[in-house]
């Protein structure tokens, strides 16, 4: 993830001497914050059995506390780099920490299903503004020389981060440590992140932009509208019964949408600094970029959240149990995810992304021929691993070739954009989990894994349309991507 505009509003004051070792130290501080966010942002989805049986949460409730953290994340990612520029990133990164442990505390002390989905909201806020900073940092703390390397440890310190969630999560929650059940999931991250937030006052150094920018408020508001409007209706509608007010919300939520793209584009002529540069969308590899990130996040959010309460409420399997047959998708994406981007992009282009999104279609295939109430994790294995494999060949590259007709000055901004489709698309598939789960499940039949099979059938085949749809669009992607994108912050 990156912040707006990071390559071009360094500080020259803000780079140490190539010998002080203060920078590696401010580095391990910014690596524990991006781990907190990526193991947050996926060691839920294992605990919501026990949340659901302690707190009484409904499926809607249940969305929400899956959707509601990579919402106000996708919702301040941009704004949050923004504000990084104008009043300091360490300032903004330290209060981020600060907000994301108190958050973190909240959600492990929640009383209710609404008190946790407020603080899970506030925690992703809270992401939002500390997540952008990580990148603009280091650009600002250490030399080009270096930076290849630092981003390098970046890239797999966050695929670690993912790849181990639903295995902590398991462990976590199956050690129901002091009688607390699935609260230390959160509480966690309290005294990890008073640790980071005195080695970021100790080690990091300020620095903003060159030039300076206002924020957007208008922007921010019209967008926050645009996704709340859209999403709330899609992710309480199923348990409400459709009432008039989903639909009215719906449409407010396409007025909102066009409000903001006319008032984007008033501010891009004024060269006001707009929160999304809109030009960026004549280059049609961005916006074949941003439509393949969108559609790819979408497939994982509906994906994970259905195959979870699958294994978990519908086969009776622990948070243990599905935390470690998740390990065979993490396993695959992590075998592929580094060669995708070092060696195979370079020498086949986006043929690799397309080889991905065809692996990810077969992978699926399979799983619909294992899946049945009796399914077990080994059957489970060999589809997981594929669709795995095809996962790590398509996300890491799509930035590189989003960014190959993107002006240089102009790469923070787009990463940005980039990378907050990534977090819609997560939204938006845990709210289509509504309409190809949860309606299915109302009208299945049988016993409890029988109803669970039979509704997880159907998300199987909507995200396997879905991987369809990701291969369309990898032939908008120009057929190499620019060699220089792989030296880029937002590559990396």
């Amino acid at each position: 993830m990156t912040t707006t505009e990071s390559r071009s509003v360094t500080s020259r004051e803000a780079t140490p001497a190539a010998g002080d070792r203060a920078r590696w130290f401010a580095l391990v501080t910014l690596l524990v914050a991006v781990f907190m966010d990526m193991l947050d942002g996926n060691v839920v989805s294992v605990a919501i059995p026990s949340i659901q049986r302690t707190l009484g949460a409904s499926y809607s409730s249940i969305q929400w506390i899956s959707a509601g953290y990579v919402l106000a994340f996708a919702l301040l990612l941009i704004t949050g780099g923004r504000l990084g520029d104008i009043y300091g990133r360490k300032r903004v990164f330290q209060t981020g920490v600060i907000g994301f442990v108190v958050a973190s505390l909240l959600c492990g002390i929640a009383l209710n299903p609404e008190m946790l989905i407020a603080s899970r909201l506030l925690q992703g806020a809270m992401a939002g503004l500390m997540v952008p900073q990580v990148l603009s940092i280091i650009h600002v703390t250490f030399s080009a020389g270096e930076r290849g390397k630092v981003f390098a440890i970046y890239g797999i310190v966050g695929g670690l981060a993912a790849t181990v969630a639903p295995l902590i999560g398991g462990v976590v929650v199956q050690a129901n440590l002091f009688g607390l059940d699935w609260r230390p999931v959160f509480l966690m991250n309290v005294p990890i992140g008073v640790l980071g937030l005195f080695f970021g006052w100790k080690y990091i150094t300020e620095s903003k932009g060159e030039k300076k920018t206002r924020l957007d408020v208008l922007g921010v508001v019209l967008a926050m509208g645009f996704v709340v409007a859209l999403l709330y209706p899609l992710t309480l509608g199923h348990e409400l019964g459709w009432p008039a007010w989903t639909f009215w919300s719906i449409g407010a939520s396409v007025v909102l949408l066009v409000a903001f793209i006319a008032f984007e584009r008033n501010k891009e002529r004024k060269d006001d600094a707009p929160l999304v540069p809109l030009g960026l969308f004549k280059a049609r590899s961005f916006a074949a970029g941003n439509a393949l990130q969108l559609g790819l996040f979408m497939f994982t959010g509906a994906f994970f959240l259905a195959w979870y309460l699958f294994m978990q409420m519908g086969l009776g399997w622990t948070a243990l149990h599905a935390g470690l047959t998740a390990l065979a998708f993490c396993v695959g994406a992590f075998i592929t995810s580094g060669a995708s981007v070092t060696v195979l992009v370079q020498k086949f282009g986006r043929a690799v992304l397309q080889i991905g999104a065809v692996m990810t279609a077969i992978g699926l295939g399979v799983f619909l021929l294992v899946l049945s109430p009796q399914v077990s994790t080994w059957q489970m294995v060999l589809p997981l691993l594929i669709i795995g494999l095809g996962f790590g060949l398509v996300a890491p590259p799509i930035t590189m070739f989003a960014l190959t007709d993107v002006p240089h000055e102009h790469a923070g901004s787009a990463s940005g954009v980039i990378n907050t489709m990534q977090q819609l698309g997560l939204a938006f598939g845990i709210a289509l989990v509504s309409f190809v789960f949860l309606t299915p499940l109302d009208e299945a039949t049988g016993t409890t894994a029988e109803k669970f099979a039979t509704a997880f059938q159907p998300a199987l085949y909507s995200t396997l349309g879905l991987a369809v749809v990701i291969l369309l669009l990898t032939f908008a992607l120009p057929k190499r991507a620019a060699e220089e994108q792989l030296e880029t912050p937002a590559a990396a």
